[in-house]
């Protein structure tokens, strides 16, 4: 399949599959002055190393900062992705990510856009960076032994890297959704996904996002309680300006009667498809009627105050509060435990809340700005998680490989502590939930089947199932 970008790529190329392959074997190295241009070949091979560059995580599990978890809701297969890739570029960066895909196909983009999106935005950064400053690694590396300080000059130098920064973004994310329009294989005509994305570079903070999948700070105030500060906005076809952008472009935006709460787009001469975001990669039947992939972009200096960052899909912010998902993170016996226990009160909160509806799907990433794990009790998660795998393969659900062609994991549940009412209703839950989400690898998304709370897409065009791919 040819080498890699590398100088070694036939040291990279003879890899086993199960030894792991550096960044540089990716041709991705932050610090090469000189850098072959990458094609499409060197993409492929690159994606194909995925699984074995090391601190890269998007399966259940805990990383040396973040904890992820991800759970099946009652819509079919599992929609959402998630990933955290430490020393992502250069040492003391990190790159997060949460993907909560819809449609048709909706976990397939998911899915790739989680693959391929870092690896774009990591090229994007290299090459802006290169371009402004001769050098990308004096972006990533900070020079303290400067002796002469100009404030004037480190604001101007400050400008210059978010400007960068934001143009690599939004570069990423055009040709991310490039990208998922060529594909012969995967029809995103009716599918696609939201994104939020941060690169955590020492104290600075870079996020670009799109859809209404969320991230949120939790920081210690003056009275030294913790808080909750929202570090995104939900795009949503019932912000002014998302919507004045789709009706200019001759999309519709309204609720159903049954959800007046609910503003989606819909085509100008179609009922459908009823899109509950103004944002999203994929979608293309309302692409050229509002509906954009151009990310939203920030930038944030962290202090001493900030404790941890939340990434998570809808599910989760559909049933909790910014606060309640603060405290339960804050609260939680272990810091590796804290993403699942989170997405376990979302699934209880679900069952309380909307009885009769379908839980969404819930994909959680939380990042420790300390950069520290606990060590107490690992082993104890460790068993945890390796019982509830277990109990997933006993189901006949597989878990998610690489490639992203078996299912995602089952709804899987923990012991926390509960009252012996509360108790009682949870256990009646989980018999519930399942019976009715007992998954095999051939289910289908049932997104716009039976009783629901809020569908991310509510019909699909008339013209749709005639057309014969992207």
């Amino acid at each position: 399949m040819g080498g890699c970008v590398s100088t070694s790529s036939s040291t990279c190329s003879s890899r086993s599959n199960g030894e792991k392959v550096s960044p540089e074997c990716l041709g991705i190295s932050m610090f090469s002055r000189k850098r072959s241009r990458r094609t499409f070949s060197d993409h492929v091979i690159a994606l194909k190393h995925l699984s074995s560059i090391p601190n890269r995580i998007f399966t259940n599990g805990k990383s040396r900062t973040s904890c992820i978890y991800t759970q099946q809701g009652r819509k079919g297969i599992n929609q959402d992705a998630m990933i955290v890739w430490e020393d992502f570029m250069a040492e003391d960066v990190t790159f997060c990510g949460v993907f909560d895909g819809h449609g048709p196909h909706g976990h397939l983009v998911a899915r790739k856009v989680r693959d391929a999106l870092p690896l774009k935005l990591m090229s994007f950064l290299q090459s802006v960076e290169s371009k402004g400053n001769g050098s990308a690694a004096d972006c990533c590396n900070e020079n303290p032994g400067s002796e002469v300080v100009d404030p004037d000059k480190d604001q101007v130098n400050a400008d210059k890297v978010d400007t960068q920064r934001r143009e690599a973004f939004l570069q990423s994310y055009k040709a991310m959704d490039k990208e998922l329009r060529s594909q012969p294989n995967l029809d995103c005509f009716c599918s696609g996904s939201t994104a939020i994305t941060l690169v955590k570079q020492g104290s600075n903070l870079y996020m670009g996002y799109i859809g209404d999948s969320r991230a949120i700070l939790a920081s210690k105030d003056d009275n030294d309680s913790m808080v909750a500060v929202q570090l995104t906005v939900d795009l949503k076809p019932d912000l002014p300006k998302e919507a004045e952008r789709i009706k200019q472009c001759k999309g519709r935006v309204f609720a159903l009667q049954d959800e007046p709460e609910v503003q989606r787009v819909w085509l100008p001469f179609d009922n459908a498809p009823g899109l509950a975001m103004a944002r999203a990669f994929g979608d293309f039947c309302v692409k050229d009627y509002g509906v954009i992939s151009v990310p939203e972009f920030s930038h944030r200096v962290l202090t001493e105050r900030d404790k941890f960052i939340v990434l998570a899909s809808d599910g989760v912010w559909d049933v909790l509060s910014n606060e309640e998902v603060v405290d339960i993170v804050s609260s939680a016996p272990t810091r590796s435990s804290a993403a699942r226990i989170l997405v376990d009160c979302a699934a209880r909160e679900w069952k309380i809340k909307y009885p009769t509806s379908k839980m969404d799907d819930c994909a959680v990433v939380c990042l420790f700005l300390d950069g520290k794990m606990d060590l107490e009790s690992d082993n104890e998660e460790e068993q945890c998680l390796s019982s509830a795998a277990l109990q997933s393969n006993h189901s006949g659900i597989a878990a998610e490989s690489d490639d992203g062609h078996n299912s995602e994991p089952s709804l899987q549940r923990n012991t926390t502590v509960r009252s012996a009412e509360e108790n009682d209703i949870y256990k009646r839950a989980v018999a519930e939930a399942d019976q009715e989400t007992a998954m095999t690898e051939d289910q289908k998304w049932s997104g716009l089947e039976g009783v629901t709370r809020v569908n991310s897409l509510v019909q699909l065009p008339r013209f749709s199932d005639e057309r014969q791919g992207p």
